[in-house]
């Protein structure tokens, strides 16, 4: 593969000053972007092995996108959550989206150039153009991930992607979470609760 294959890449930015009609101490940049390409298997065919096209796009997927967004939201430092998904067109199997997300030679690309620890959300299904890219996030941090304050999503839409027989494949970081969080978090429940991650009583 080479970049000559992909049809387009966007990039998204949404900055936001007031929330819930009150200012916020710091804007919420949100960065996002999606690269678009033919689907590299056999059309209308179920292809066995998805190894080779992986090893060979997931890191070219990589390298088109998650520098880019780094240097948008501001370099890794500022960077607090992240996430990931996939849309295939509607003449793609969804395990060919999912192929190019769920490689460490994708997702390892982001979550060390964003300083991160825990594992990045995602989203993978199948749509038409202008569909929903919808790109859940969570807390970078694996200690923190359970910070109701950063489960995120960030959304925006290409109005000619994915074609049928395209796949799109996105990042999305943000630079905070919510501006006036108020909800606590998980960790806070378990205590009050008395329960363990699992919902089971601790003893």
């Amino acid at each position: 593969m080479s970049t000559r294959q992909v049809r387009k890449v966007v990039q998204v930015i949404e900055d936001t000053y007031i929330e819930g009609h009150k200012a916020v101490p710091k804007p919420m940049r949100f960065v996002g972007a999606a690269a678009v390409f033919e689907n590299p298997w056999p059309a209308k065919v179920f292809t066995e092995n998805l190894r080779p096209e992986i090893l060979a796009w997931a890191p070219i997927l990589a390298d088109l996108l998650v520098d880019p967004v780094i240097e948008a939201a501001g370099g890794k430092d500022r960077i607090e959550a992240y996430g990931k998904a996939a849309i295939v067109g509607t003449n793609c199997e969804v395990e060919l989206g999912s192929a190019f997300i769920h490689t460490l030679r994708f997702g390892n690309a982001l979550r060390v150039a964003a300083g991160g620890t825990s594992f990045l959300p995602f989203s993978n299904r199948r749509g038409g153009p202008g569909s929903d890219v919808v790109i859940p996030m969570k807390n970078k941090i694996k200690e923190q991930e359970g910070a109701r304050s950063h489960f995120l999503t960030m959304d925006f839409s290409i109005p000619d992607a994915p074609g049928p027989d395209e796949i799109l494949i996105a990042i999305a970081v943000a630079t905070s979470g919510r501006p006036h969080h108020r909800i606590g978090d998980r960790y806070q429940d378990m205590e009050e609760m008395g329960v363990d991650q699992a919902g089971k009583p601790l003893k």
